[in-house]
């Protein structure tokens, strides 16, 4: 059946209480609000009870928990009764490792080398740790190795339906090579035969299939009584709390392909690539044919069946070659689609001054760029200075983001990514090491300059081929080196010459083949593939947790040193994006954000009205004095920034004195708060919690929400939520319109049609009342009742309904239409965004107000008084027909000349589109 061109997206988060038949029943739904693709999580076999499908274990299924691949086409199959498609987020850079349920990674750690999975993970095998030599670091033990065998943490288990013996850890599972298990086998049991034929397999060049045989021989002795208990009398022999079998125990796993450790070790000593820091997730080398194919087999087919219309690639960045893996993934798509265009997209944090690269041959980004290019201009410059300020004076820390970005950086790579950041060093040493000219540069001198290079990088990766750095790599990697250069001593200088010379600046094919090319490409790879989780996890994961001058600047994928931008940078990031990317994914909200759409739309009015604003934080915080448990607790950085959070995302009907509902609001803040107590790093962590502080800004937080003796200060807050709430919400109404606009698809996230004041996750991957959501969408959409009771979300749901069914009806003009800013004049302008988009003589005029706080005189909708707009008025580049323009709701049908006065085109609606009535797109 047809499915219908790419308009607008629905992004749905999938897990075992949301399944793929619970999304049966709203394809309907969907379909009327005007979505044409479902954008799932990723649908392919994760950890068990995992919220967001990222932690995949098997890529060749689709999750049972999800209703597996029987659900999936009842789901495809809904879609389809309505011409819609499905866009699926595949998961190509990692897969989940420890525990007991991935099949490849538990080969890989019984059989080392000799594995077939032993290339698919990214494993540096040669070690310079003696400790390491051809074993891999298994970080995953609660306490030391030492103490976890004198404990009996680990003990050694067996597996009669498979005929294998294994490590036993808590939840995690480690196999015994087959060639020990003759060892095991040999003492007191009838079993002396099969247990010299495992020994022999040390030795037996196909050691790997003839085990298969053997096992399944243990496998029919075991069943036998009392040769199952004789094995388990030689288990006995194991038991580490025992001398005798302390030492034959650890004597077992030192002949192991990996090395069982603390989790603490694996920020300096781990010798594979993992998903930023997290153990659990181990990096894939997908740039590898036979990888590429095994984990994409699966998709590939539901492909080929015509059961996905498009694709979306997680983290690209930590790939090896995301270039060349975007390639090689387009060509296959199409060879199996032929007659229609799969859209891919890539999910890319695009630095300031970056652009997508277009010999990607992908379709665009999932859009984090385009919250940005929204946030920059609904931001007041004029409250940046007094703002900063505000943040320094109370917190003594840097009001400038990128200083905590490069403090966050230092910790990061001397903490966390310790060890990724060692191999760096070493892979660069042994490039100097091959040249006489660089061979008496040290470990020392290439650590610092690395260092520095790395926390001054304004992005987070280049692309480094062949050839050396782009044009593009280079203008980046030169700001980079000017920093280093800023805060390194003259004598480390020439190392950074050499950084600049082997990361590009030479390209490794002008060396010859062999060793000194493959050293030279591994070191530029590893590089590449540091300076992206280095950035995610300082800037993502640390600074924004840390800086907080306003909060609606601090987000995932978020220039957010840049506090405003002018309004010719978002219209020019529009037109840049309709020659190159027309079909770009625009977001406003995904389930990596940190705060949610509305919560930063709010926040954002602070930046109109920042005197006003510091005057009541002074009045807060004297009103706090009561509710502390001792005089740091929270810190004054910790206190703004609950503050700002709560000023963001205080339910529209929440009462100061409202138990039940408050008691709910707490749960939800308590779990934001120890989050971002944790990833700031200050005062407590992940990987170190602190009890102490914790407990107290609990305490706090609990007496603030839902204690007698927080009224004072909870209802001074309530006071000023409702002062910002209306120019709030036209902020969020406003930037709907825009993402619903402007060149590109808009990707609506799950719920989002509503107000959406959503913390960063799980908070924003909470259940989605879809079913209030259709009995709205059911209901009349009168402008007056609708305006009346605007906090219920029911106005945001309507205007994307109605410009999402505009799309549907006009779906040229709005995907390859012209992009024209136009001129706006009188006592306003500065506060009016407005664009016509047009295509084969259907226009569009849109019209949207930006930093309305000082305009809404009634302080109680968020819509702006016709009279306040005195003469601004859109200057239109052609001569109008003098037919009524129809707008939305019915309400805002003009006839413009070669002017449009805002008291007319917003006077009915907050925000307006108009379309001319007498063309029909063709």
């Amino acid at each position: 059946m047809k499915v219908s061109t790419l308009r607008a997206t629905q992004r749905l988060q999938f897990h075992q209480g949301f399944t793929l038949d619970d999304a049966v029943p709203w394809v309907p739904y969907f379909a009327r609000l005007g979505i044409s693709h479902l954008y799932a999580s990723p649908l392919l076999s994760a950890r068990a009870g995992s919220l967001h499908g990222y932690d995949v274990v098997d890529p060749t299924s689709v999750n049972p928990e999800l209703g597996g691949e029987a659900a999936l086409r009842r789901l495809v199959a809904a879609l389809r009764e309505h011409d819609m498609g499905l866009i699926l987020d595949i998961v190509s850079n990692h897969m989940a490792v420890g525990g007991a349920d991935n099949p490849w990674w538990l080969d890989l750690l019984e059989w080392g080398r000799l594995s077939p999975y032993s290339e698919f993970f990214d494993i540096q095998w040669h070690s310079p740790d003696p400790l390491l030599k051809g074993q891999l670091l298994m970080p995953f033990l609660g306490s030391d190795y030492g103490e976890a065998l004198q404990t009996g943490s680990i003990a050694l288990r067996a597996d009669p339906q498979q005929g294998s013996f294994f490590i036993k850890h808590y939840e995690h599972r480690f196999p015994i090579n087959p060639s020990d298990y003759g060892d095991i086998l040999r003492p007191h049991t009838p079993l002396k035969a099969l247990a010299d034929d495992f020994s022999s397999l040390a030795y037996h060049p196909d050691a790997y299939l003839q085990a298969v045989a053997l096992k399944q021989q243990l496998v029919e002795r075991a069943q036998d009584p009392a040769t199952f208990a004789a094995i388990q009398h030689n288990l006995s022999l194991y038991d580490s709390r025992q001398p005798d079998g302390f030492a034959r125990l650890h004597h077992l796993l030192e002949q192991q392909s990996y090395r069982l450790a603390s989790w603490r070790t694996a920020a300096d000593d781990i010798n594979w690539r993992r998903f930023f820091d997290v153990n659990e997730l181990g990096g894939l080398r997908v740039e590898r044919s036979a990888v590429f194919e095994a984990t994409h087999g699966k998709i590939f087919q539901l492909i080929s069946e015509g059961l996905v219309d498009g694709l979306r690639i997680d983290h690209i960045d930590g790939l090896a070659d995301p270039g060349g893996y975007c390639r090689k993934l387009r060509r296959r798509v199409d060879s199996l689609s032929e007659g229609r265009h799969l859209p891919i997209f890539v999910e890319k944090i695009l630095g300031e001054g970056e652009a997508l690269r277009e010999d990607w041959q992908v379709d665009g980004t999932t859009g984090y760029e385009f919250m940005n290019q929204l946030s920059l201009l609904q931001h007041d410059p004029a409250g940046c200075a007094p703002l900063a300020e505000l943040w320094t004076r109370y917190t003594e820390r840097p009001s400038a983001f990128i200083e905590e970005a490069w403090l966050a950086r230092q910790q990061i790579l001397h903490g966390s990514l310790a060890g990724d950041f060692e191999s760096v060093a070493q892979a660069l040493l042994q490039v100097a090491r091959d040249d006489v000219m660089s061979r008496d540069l040290t470990l020392g001198a290439i650590r610092r300059a690395l260092e520095e290079l790395i926390v001054h990088f304004p992005v987070y990766r280049t692309y480094i081929s062949a050839r050396g750095r782009s044009e593009q790599d280079d203008v980046f990697f030169q700001q980079a080196l000017a920093g280093a250069r800023s805060t390194l001593g003259e004598a480390d200088w020439p190392v950074l010459d050499y950084l600049e010379q082997w990361l590009g600046g030479e390209p490794w094919r002008n060396r010859p083949l062999g060793r000194e090319r493959k050293i030279l490409k591994h070191a530029c790879v590893r590089f590449q593939q540091l300076t992206s989780p280095t950035a995610a996890k300082a800037v993502e994961d640390t600074a924004l947790y840390r800086s907080a001058v306003l909060l609606s600047r601090n987000d995932v994928g978020f220039s957010t040193a840049q506090f405003s931008a002018p309004l010719t940078e978002f219209h020019a990031a529009n037109q840049q994006r309709l020659r190159t990317f027309p079909d770009n994914l625009l977001a406003s909200a995904t389930h990596d954000h940190k705060r949610g759409e509305d919560t930063r739309a709010r926040l954002a009015v602070l930046s109109e009205c920042a005197d006003w604003y510091a005057k009541q934080v002074e009045h807060w915080r004297s009103l706090a004095v009561f509710l502390r448990s001792d005089a740091s607790t929270p810190s004054a950085g910790d206190e703004l920034i609950l503050y700002q959070v709560l000023l963001g995302s205080w339910p529209l009907d929440l009462r100061s004195d409202d138990t039940k509902a408050l008691g709910n609001y707490h749960q939800r803040l308590w779990q934001w708060q120890q989050k971002a107590l944790r990833e700031a790093k200050l005062h407590s962590s992940w990987s170190a919690p602190n009890e102490l502080y914790e407990h107290g800004v609990q305490a706090f937080l609990s007496r603030l929400i839902l204690d007698e003796q927080g009224l004072p200060l909870r209802t001074a807050l309530a006071a000023a939520v409702q002062a910002i709430a209306p120019a709030g919400a036209l902020n969020g109404l406003a930037q709907s319109l825009l993402r619903l606009t402007v060149p590109g698809v808009p990707d609506v996230y799950q719920g989002n049609e509503f107000w959406d004041f959503s913390l960063v996750d799980p908070d924003n991957r909470r259940a989605v009342d879809f079913s209030a959501r259709q009995q709205a969408l059911e209901s009349p959409t009168d402008i007056g009742e609708l305006m009346l009771h605007w906090r219920d979300g029911r106005i945001k749901q309507a205007l994307v309904a109605q410009v999402l069914n505009l799309r549907r009806e006009h779906p040229q003009v709005f995907r390859l239409g012209s992009y024209e800013p136009l001129d706006v004049v009188g006592e306003h302008a500065d506060r009016v965004v407005a664009f016509c988009r047009e295509y084969q003589g259907t226009r569009l005029l849109v019209v949207v107000p930006r930093w309305p706080f000082h305009l809404l005189d009634n302080g109680v909708y968020p819509q702006v008084n016709a009279q306040i707009w005195g003469d601004t008025r859109v200057t239109l580049p052609f001569a109008a027909p003098t037919q009524n323009w129809k707008g939305l709701f019915q309400t805002g049908a003009v006839t413009p000349n070669k002017e449009l006065t805002i008291s007319t085109a917003l006077g009915g609606c907050p925000v307006n589109v108009f379309i001319n009535p007498d063309h029909q797109e063709s």
